[in-house]
């Protein structure tokens, strides 16, 4: 059971007091922010000149107030997040949230009016040494310029922004404090509260009874809200797809990617890929049933240990030195700054009963240095958790020390390619360290079921999503039922449940309520992409030299410096080809045959 949060030594809590010794101080920090933005006012009119020096002392106004908004706003983030129970922090959050709406209105004019400024001024903005470190803005108001409002509809769009936050924060209120959780009876007779933390335990369990019991219950307290789950979606849904016709965009998915000149391509590219190899997850699936033992593998089998008699666990210590070591690779000066992040309290480590669940990495506060978030609890898959959240951290933190304020924000599609890099480099340790064929096989399948949650899983979420967005672009009504049938007939495909490989009770159709990044309309599909980009970029360094990884190096102090396809591409991977996406498909089978082989 969680404990309160005073329980828990403040070693293993994360530091807040470096973001603001007090609450007050944090109250004065508004206040800061809210004066600052008065001076927005003296560029009303003179944006759309595209005059150097006033475009140079509006980007100084906005990197002081950006500095200011983003320790206010992981400060307000993570004091929420520690325990949601407790008003006051959820009411400091939305002071900055009406803070955030009324300055949109008051700046609405910014965007209307740099969309003014001719292709040809915006081109030699671009190399003046006044304003050319924005040259990725001036790019992007070249392309964009069509999607852009008059001064009034931007005003009108910023009102009407705070309404879209609506469903996220009533879902998380839902989910994380007020959910009605079930008490659950183990087989041992030990009774469990069935919350998010305690599922996920259990779903891992090696016992195949308490594992249906816990998919049972916890299932159908999500079913019983299908109708408010499918509300929150449907407005949520409505929203983005508001945006996207306002503005001229083709389709949300365009509206998404376009500002960091991603094609469609891509993603649309991602998922016929992962289609066409459903024949090699359906091939993992059937090595699983073969490795329990099971007559029918059930999808509540699907995240069970293969071999019954490991049980790799790890104190918070021990998780410590793994990951120090894990990440040798990388040189000494990364060691160093992740040793800093264990010693000087950047992690909240253990649940606590309010707490947030899942787990996070934020670098939003420049000044100061990334926070991770996580609720360790011992396993390998928690150890795995750690050094994934780190390794946003060090994007975080290697971007904030390397560029300026405006630059140093990377964007979501590299946002997961240091996390899952990685993860890569901590199998790699494992592989070396276990030498008992049982403890070798049950980390080879641990790999494999990375691709399962990463490459396949959050794929099969971005076909859900991108079908789901479809039904909000061509008017159709949207509910919970709808949304859990439309779940369903993709999770039965990609579990191959027609052909026998795994079956899948309908009752799981609810998932699709379960995962929070749905309220972020077109983020999972990075996972993925990450996933693909991280394989390719450890097998660049661990088998290159030092050139190798001083391009990786480089690439996650980069931040925004450029597009992020071209980023990649500099790092060693060309992502509008299907070469690092095949990379990953043979990997899996090659570590299918190294399992088969040693189980021969």
């Amino acid at each position: 059971m969680a404990k309160e949060r005073q329980e828990i030594e403040n070693k293993y809590k994360w530091n807040v007091e470096d973001l603001f010794a007090t609450p007050e101080d944090w109250d004065k920090a508004l206040e800061q922010l809210k004066e600052l933005s008065e001076g927005i006012e003296q560029f009303r009119g003179k944006l759309c000149l595209g005059d150097p020096d006033i475009l140079k002392s509006y980007f100084e106004l906005d990197t002081k107030m950006g500095i200011i908004a983003s320790k206010l706003g992981t400060y307000a983030h993570m004091v929420v997040d520690q325990d949601l129970r407790i008003s006051e922090n959820n009411e400091r959050q939305q002071r900055l949230q009406l803070f955030y709406v009324e300055y949109a209105q008051k700046s609405a004019f910014e965007m209307p009016e740099l969309g003014q400024i001719s292709d040809e001024q915006l081109d030699i903005l671009s190399k003046d040494p006044r304003t050319s470190d924005h040259w990725m803005m001036f790019d992007q108001l070249k392309r964009e310029k069509k999607h852009i409002l008059s001064d009034v509809e931007e005003e009108l769009m910023a009102k009407t922004s705070i309404m879209g936050d609506v469903p996220d924060g009533a879902y998380s209120m839902l989910t994380d404090a007020e959910m009605p959780w079930p008490q659950m009876t183990l087989e041992s007779g030990e009774e469990i509260k069935l919350d998010h933390a305690e599922y996920m335990n259990q779903r891992i369990s090696k016992n195949r009874a308490d594992r249906k019991t816990a998919f049972d219950l916890f299932w159908k307290t999500y079913k019983q809200f299908e109708g408010t789950f499918g509300e929150l979606m449907a407005g949520n849904i409505r929203s983005s797809v508001f945006g996207q016709v306002v503005r001229k965009y083709a389709s949300v998915l365009e509206s998404r990617l376009e500002g960091k000149n991603i094609p469609v391509s891509v993603y649309d590219s991602l998922v016929e890929n992962v289609n066409k190899a459903l024949p090699t997850f359906h091939r993992y699936l059937k090595l699983r049933q073969k490795m329990l033992g099971v007559d029918q593998l059930e999808y509540w089998d699907v995240y069970a240990p293969v071999v019954s008699d490991i049980d790799l666990k790890y104190t918070y210590e021990e998780a410590r030195q793994l990951v120090l070591e894990a990440i040798k690779p990388l040189g000494e000066e990364y060691g160093k700054v992740v040793l800093k992040a264990f010693e000087d309290r950047w992690i909240d480590v253990y649940p606590n009963e309010g707490k947030a669940s899942g787990a996070y990495s934020t670098g939003a506060a420049y000044d100061v240095h990334p926070y991770i978030l996580t609720n360790f609890n011992g396993t390998l898959d928690s150890v795995s958790t750690l050094i994934h959240e780190l390794g946003h951290t060090m994007h975080s933190y290697l971007s904030n020390t390397n560029q300026p304020y405006h630059l140093s924000h990377y964007v979501i599609f590299v946002a997961e390619v240091a996390s899952t890099f990685n993860e890569c480099l901590l199998d790699e340790l494992m592989l070396k360290k276990l030498t008992k064929k049982e403890e070798k096989i049950s980390l080879l399948m641990n790999i494999l079921d990375g691709f399962k949650g990463t490459l396949f899983r959050q794929t099969q979420f971005a076909e859900f999503e991108r079908e789901m967005y479809k039904l909000g672009e061509s008017n159709q009504p949207i509910t919970g039922k709808k949304l859990t049938q439309l779940y369903l007939d993709i999770l039965k495909k990609y579990y191959g449940h027609d052909n026998g490989v795994c079956h899948i009770d309908d009752l799981v159709g609810i998932e699709w309520a379960f995962i929070p990044h749905f309220y972020r309309a077109y983020y999972v599909y990075q996972y993925s992409t990450s996933f693909i980009a991280s394989n390719a970029l450890v097998e660049n360094v661990l088998n290159g030299g030092k050139e190798e990884r001083d391009r990786y190096l480089k690439f996650l102090s980069s931040g925004c410096a450029d597009y992020p396809i071209d980023l990649l591409a500099k790092a060693g991977v060309d992502m509008l080809s299907s070469k690092p996406f095949d990379y990953v498909v043979k990997k899996m089978n090659r570590i299918m045959d190294e399992i088969e082989d040693l189980m021969k």
